[in-house]
This record gives C-alpha cells, structure tokens and sequence, in this order.
C-alpha cells in the first residue's frame, strides 16, 4: 500500500510488460500430454491430484531452483506446467535438461505478458487443485504434502495458504528479514480458518498467491485472473476471492521460499504497477462495509497521486497533470500531488534534479529496506 512520502511507490512487486500476442504451444518432449496450438488435445494417461505452474521469462539461471524444489515434494501426485513468455535466454535448454514425465512446458513464440502467461498454465491444469508461484522462489519439499492434507480434511475451505521464509539471491533463507515480514504483513496472528478473508486481503494483504494451493473449481468460479490486473494479479485474485465469500486456511508454517533481489524497481515497473492496482481498486465496491469501502477510496486516491507523480518524472507531464486535476475535482489534493503538478512545468533536466533529490532525501520504503538487507547479507 503507497505511503504518504513524496517518492513512495508502495508496490512489493512490478514487471516489465511487452504487447500481448497470440499464443501457442511448444511439446518439447518431457511430457506426452503436452498440446500444439491448434491441435487435438491427447488424453492424459493420469490426471495428477495437483497442477503446480511455474510461469517464467528469462530466468534459466534461477529457474532449476524453482523446478527442483517441486520434483523433491514428499507428494508425487502432481504435475509441474512450466509456461515460458518468449524467454531469449536458455530457459528451453535449461528445462530440456529433465526428463520427469510430470513436467509439461509450454513456450510462447511472442511475449504475451505476465497474466496472459499464469493464465496459459492455468488453462493446461489438469488437477483438482492448483498453486502458481514465480520462478525465483520455491516451495519447501512438505509445501504439497500438508496444503492438499488441508484441502482433503477441510471441504469447505476454498484454498490454503502458508507463512514462508525470505531468501536472498544465494538460496539463503534470512531468518530475521523473515520474522519481520510476517509481523510486517500479520502472518503471525493466522492460523485456521481465516475470520475475515475480505479484510486480511485487502487491507493488511497477509496472504499470498505464491504459497497458496486452490482447489480449481474454486478459481473457476472467479475466471482466475484478470488480464487487467497485470502486474498486481495476485493482490487482485484474493480480494476477489475474498468477494465471491470463500473460505481460505491459513498454515502458520513456513512452507515457501519468497526471493528478495537487491536494487530498485524501475519507474516504467513501477508505473505499470500502480496503474493495475489502481484499475483494481475502482473496480470493488464495499457499500455494505463502510470502513472498508472508505479505505478502499481512500487507497484509490492516494496510489492514483503516487501514479500522476510518476508519470510527470518520465516525462508524460500531460497525463500526470490530468490525472492530478480528476483528483483535485474528487477531493483534497496532497502537498506531494500539488508540488508534482509545479514540476511538471519544468524543464525535463530540472524535474530530473528534483526527484533525484526526494529520492536521496526520502526513507526507504519496507521493500526496499528488504531488498537491501537480503543483498548485504548476500554479498
């Protein structure tokens, strides 16, 4: 959630996004169920209890450490659905290098961004329950063993989800950015059935897609994934989720492996975020619980000046002060959102000294707090 400092972004995660294209898929042999795109779909020979997808673009040196972390689970009956966005580096070799028959890939010859690519595996699932988690992180090997435990005693609980560890570009698990992650997003306070699903979601965001294993019908009944929520689709699948009244489970164990890396976000991630959390947050409405909906606008008002101020730094001034004038029109305007709108008059060489400057002189957000810690102890 943004914070009231000039320069913060608020976001946990971002990506880079390319225009979305058609899609197919490549059968690269490692398993006999995988489909061609517009091809007769075979049988499978099982269908596995689990779908576990691994979406990726790019990452075949950090890639083996996800896979490996789902081939050694202590349960085996599931499938591994690699879905790979038109990666330009050795992520097809990399994955031809096993030959367990769990493991579909499929590869797209264009990239289709991130939630088009979660949604492709999404669509190959064959499995009662589904878990979709990035490339650079894992789950720890008793993740599938006690989620479908859950889902097996519990009928009524729509998906399960864990605490997880924080881990650094080395695999190491940090134990004390770990422990203040959970007080941070209030892990340490679940367990069991989750009370308030639609407050945990929304407002303290303590669960987490990435260690989380739904039964699929659950998911259908929500259509997954929003293509217009790329970027922030996980936060947007839970509160929804949370909206259709599903019952969630919280494991308060560490189960899952979340990747810190070191360095910033860049300002196009970071204006791509906000603007797919900001379509999220217009599109709820909570007339029913006043607090709720009072944060929710509340949220949508303050991400929005966090995105205008955005946009006048790269340059797109006319955008940023648009948007800045639909704010003032809707309420107060923040001293940040009324010094982002001076600046936008200015030259693009004395904007540049001026953010550069907040950006020296500002506190470090909790991300970035993380990020720099798990890259210290790295190094």
């Amino acid at each position: 959630m943004a914070n009231d400092s000039f320069y913060s972004t608020g976001s946990e995660s971002a990506a880079d996004t390319e225009p979305a294209a058609d899609t197919e898929s490549a059968d690269n042999g490692l398993a006999a169920d995988t489909e061609s795109a517009g091809g007769e779909q075979k049988a499978p020979a099982h269908n596995p209890k689990v779908s576990v997808c691994i979406p990726t673009y790019n990452r075949a040196d950090i890639l083996p450490y996800a896979v490996a972390s789902v081939l050694d689970q202590t349960y085996s009956d599931f499938e591994l659905i690699i879905c790979d966005d038109a990666s330009q580096d050795r992520t097809a070799e990399v994955i031809s290098q096993w030959a367990d028959p769990r493991i579909r890939y499929i590869r797209h010859p264009q990239n289709i961004q991130r939630s088009r690519n979660m949604r492709s595996g999404y669509d190959a699932a064959k499995g009662q329950y589904f878990i979709k988690f990035d490339d650079d992180d894992a789950l720890t090997s008793t993740f599938l063993e006690e989620a479908v435990a859950v889902l097996e005693a519990e009928p009524t609980v729509d998906f399960v989800c864990s605490d997880h560890w924080i881990i650094n570009v080395l695999n190491q698990r940090d134990q004390a950015a770990t422990v203040a992650n959970s007080i941070k997003w209030g892990k340490d306070r679940l367990g069991g059935i989750v009370d308030d699903l639609l407050y945990e979601t929304l407002v303290k965001q303590s669960l987490q897609v990435g260690s989380s294993l739904f039964r699929k019908r659950s998911l259908e009944a929500i259509d997954f994934m929003r293509f217009e929520a790329d970027g922030c689709e996980d936060f947007d699948l839970l509160v929804r989720c949370a909206i259709a009244n599903q019952t969630a489970y919280f494991l308060p164990k560490r189960l899952m492996e979340y990747r810190f890396h070191g360095g910033q976000t860049s300002l196009n991630q970071d204006i791509h975020f906000l603007s797919a959390k900001s379509f999220c947050l217009a599109s709820y409405q909570f007339c029913d619980r006043p607090a709720l909906e009072q944060f929710r606008l509340s949220s949508l008002q303050n991400l929005k000046q966090v995105l205008a101020l955005r946009l006048i730094e790269k340059g797109e001034t006319e955008r940023g002060r648009t948007l800045i004038t639909e704010l003032k029109q809707a309420g107060t305007l923040s001293n940040r959102a009324k010094l982002g709108q001076v600046l936008s008059y200015l030259p693009a060489w004395a904007r540049q000294i001026v953010f550069t400057g907040f950006r020296q002189l500002r506190a470090k957000d909790y991300s970035e707090k993380v990020r720099n810690a798990t890259a210290t102890t790295a190094a």
